[in-house]
């Protein structure tokens, strides 16, 4: 039995700490009952309660039972405390006020003075507990019996009454004979005990005796439907209604007439009461349990109530946050891609073997002419400056993006210009020559006029366009043109050499210094959400060991234990995209070309082009128009995400474009649509990625720059890609 109480105990410590949760005020019904059950649970007692209206016989009975006047009883309602009676060797009372002090007296007199109501029959604020202990045999089986206040006189009294029930295992409910089962009689049984779980009752009538004998074989009609009708949980064989004429019980007690009071009703009442008590009392877990799970039951909705309320908060937060976070990524990993592509190209363009290619036959011979620095600014300088640009755009993006860290210019410095010495001249007549017209300037260049000037230019594209290493060997010596062509050669080879070198150097410093830029902090939660997570665990912790508590005492719960949420620091942390680096030019990387068609397919941002005028230039290369069209995706989607972040509501508005879209549409808008997917060349059924591929195609077969030297052709793509524009921008808002 020990070993029972203890397990009670946890149930009892689980339904305080969730009185506790939910912050119920200490003098709330609900709270008040908490308490009450679960001193109750770990209470070794087995208690009897007398329930019934004032003036019902209530005292009157238990005085009946204990075989004396223990209990104050008069024609205007008295009890004015719950009056526990337990066992004790000697008749005394033992009163604990409110302060603390503890009054001991012989006898019961002193329950006139702090048990009953007073002049304006209302209870005493400073009494706790009322408790008379008693020398009768069946008190000393472990039964207590609680003396109720009666009911419908005053709401304190109610309130306390209602309190008390919950700690009784067996209520005696007493009911006037001459008024049975009034309406609040009725409202009291529905609300104060089935509701609660309190289901072992037992109707005792009285004043039958009162009532002429007619009269008595109706009642006791009645009595009988009412005890049919509530389903007391009693142990079997035993009957929920009996009779019982409670004075003259008392006075056939007082004077020893046992005919008088088995007549009255009292000792087949007290036999049957016994049997009962008996068989409950040594498994008070089963009568006491119900009104746990009850209680329980409330609790239990209170607290998901609550959970769920703070769950949504943080939820809604979390959402938001995450939106946040997630567009940011993908802001971050576009620019990343951006950023990496134009390093590539501009990492391939620095490679010594692709500026030789490209630019030392036109150096060597500027150098020749005297003319490299002007070359170096309008030939180098310039590509250099583009592809700086190019890379350097992507940062600022980022920077204006996140506001991380301002980047620096990138800046690739050209090396001191190439010097030259010219060899001494061959007395050899053969060669072409002009006295006094080799110089050199300033270490850096040298004039070459007449043939020899124009040989040295011959050679040197006759060198650079020949292998060298499969010249013919038929002359032993070099002309004097073509050693002046070999050293402007080499020359032009060491500057692009220490060029490629640096630049690259360069180049992989800035790329290192991106990673500052291209990232953003992963914002620490606020404190506000930071509380309501350990408020939401400590009610989730509660709520589960409350409900681990009940498995263990065999009561069924309808609710799911909540899963542990995970602890996340609540540290500051970045995030930084971590696309491979883009080594290759992406029309000649396939892997990377489709990475960008890719996120090209889920941009839906709509986009107007804006024809240049037409001018004297080369039609660009289709390389040059992938490029110019993967810049502009990329571009477009990191300035839709920028719009995204600033305009509040964004997914409300979602939301909106997405039930406006469910509307039907007219014949004109039909039309309009119909003839979209015609421009576009598409069925009406295609899917909005059949339409973003078929408007990429378009765009790259009419864009205006592949027809700038071509003014007819010009006008005919601009008006094509005019309707193309407008089909695109009706069907992707459809």
């Amino acid at each position: 039995m020990q070993q029972q109480y203890e397990g009670y105990k946890g149930l009892a410590d689980s339904l305080k700490s969730a009185s506790a949760l939910l912050n119920l005020e200490g003098k709330s019904q609900r709270h008040q009952d908490i308490i009450t059950i679960c001193n109750h649970l770990v209470n070794p007692s087995f208690h009897i309660a007398v329930f019934g209206p004032f003036n019902h016989g209530k005292s009157t009975l238990l005085n009946a039972i204990l075989g004396n006047r223990t209990l104050p009883i008069d024609l205007i309602p008295t009890t004015g405390a719950a009056i526990t009676v337990k066992y004790g060797s000697d008749l005394q009372t033992r009163i604990i006020l409110v302060d603390g002090t503890e009054i001991y007296r012989s006898g019961t007199e002193v329950l006139q003075q702090f048990a009953i109501l007073d002049g304006n029959r209302q209870m005493r604020k400073d009494v706790i507990s009322v408790e008379v202990f008693c020398p009768h045999p069946f008190l000393e089986t472990g039964v207590e019996l609680l003396d109720l206040p009666g009911t419908n006189d005053r709401d304190e009294q109610d309130n306390l009454v209602r309190e008390q029930l919950l700690s009784a295992d067996l209520v005696i409910q007493l009911l006037d004979a001459r008024k049975l089962m009034t309406l609040g009689e009725r409202e009291n049984l529905r609300d104060w005990l089935l509701d609660r779980g309190i289901k072992t009752v037992i109707f005792v009538a009285n004043f039958i005796n009162l009532l002429e004998p007619d009269e008595q074989k109706q009642v006791q009609n009645r009595l009988v439907f009412v005890a049919e009708s509530f389903r007391a949980e009693l142990p079997p064989g035993f009957s929920n209604l009996y009779r019982v004429d409670a004075l003259p019980a008392l006075r056939a007690r007082l004077k020893g007439d046992v005919a008088a009071a088995n007549s009255s009703g009292l000792a087949a009442f007290e036999t049957a009461l016994q049997n009962i008590v008996g068989i409950l009392q040594p498994n008070r877990g089963s009568v006491r349990l119900p009104r746990v799970q009850a209680i329980a039951s409330q609790i239990q909705l209170s607290l998901k109530a609550k959970i769920d309320h703070i769950a949504i908060e943080i939820k809604s937060f979390d959402d938001k946050q995450n939106t946040k976070i997630e567009i940011k990524q993908k802001a971050a990993n576009l620019i990343y891609k951006g950023f990496a592509i134009s390093v590539g190209e501009l990492q391939d363009w620095l490679a010594l073997p692709k500026l030789l290619t490209k630019y030392q036959a036109e150096a060597a011979v500027a150098l020749a002419e005297n003319k490299f620095k002007s070359w170096q600014t309008n030939t180098l300088k310039k590509d250099l400056t583009q592809l700086q640009l190019a890379v350097g755009k992507w940062l600022d993006q980022a920077y204006e993006f996140f506001h991380e860290e301002r980047p620096q210019d990138l800046l690739i410095p050209f090396p001191s210009e190439p010097q030259v010495i010219l060899p001494s001249k061959s007395s050899n007549t053969d060669d072409l020559s002009e006295p006094g017209s080799i110089a050199v300037g300033g270490g850096i260049g040298w004039l070459l006029g007449g043939p020899v000037g124009a040989a040295v230019v011959g050679s040197i594209s006759y060198l650079l366009n020949k292998n060298i290493q499969k010249q013919d060997e038929q002359s032993a010596t070099e002309s004097y043109h073509q050693e002046v062509a070999k050293l402007c050669i080499t020359a032009i080879e060491d500057y692009l050499s220490r060029f490629s070198t640096q630049g690259l150097l360069i180049l992989t410093e800035y790329e290192q210094k991106a990673e500052k830029i291209i990232c953003f902090e992963l914002s620490q939660e606020p404190l506000e959400i930071t509380n309501k997570h350990e408020t939401l665990q400590r009610l989730q912790n509660g709520f589960n060991q409350l409900l681990q508590e009940l498995e263990k005492v065999k009561i069924l719960s309808n609710h799911q234990p909540y899963k542990e949420i995970p602890q996340s620091p609540n540290i500051n942390r970045k995030y930084s995209p971590q696309t491979e680096r883009v080594k290759t030019f992406l029309q000649k990387d396939p892997d990377i070309k489709q990475q960008h068609e890719n996120t090209a397919k889920n941009t839906v941002t709509r986009v107007e082009f804006v024809s240049p005028p037409p001018k004297a230039s080369p039609s660009p290369r289709p390389e040059e128009l992938e490029a110019k069209f993967r810049d502009w995706e990329l571009n477009e989607e990191i300035a839709r995400m920028k719009a995204e972040m600033q305009t509040p509501g964004s997914q409300t508005g979602k939301q909106q474009n997405t039930t406006q879209s469910n509307k039907t549409p007219n014949q004109a808008q039909i039309d309009k649509i119909t003839r979209a997917y015609d421009i576009l060349g598409l069925q009406t059924n295609a899917s909005q990625a059949e339409v973003k591929q078929a408007y990429r195609t378009l765009v790259k077969k009419w864009h205006p720059d592949l027809f700038v030297n071509q003014p007819q052709l010009l006008k005919q793509a601009q008006e094509k890609m005019h309707l193309v524009n407008e089909a695109y921008t009706i069907l992707s808002e459809k």
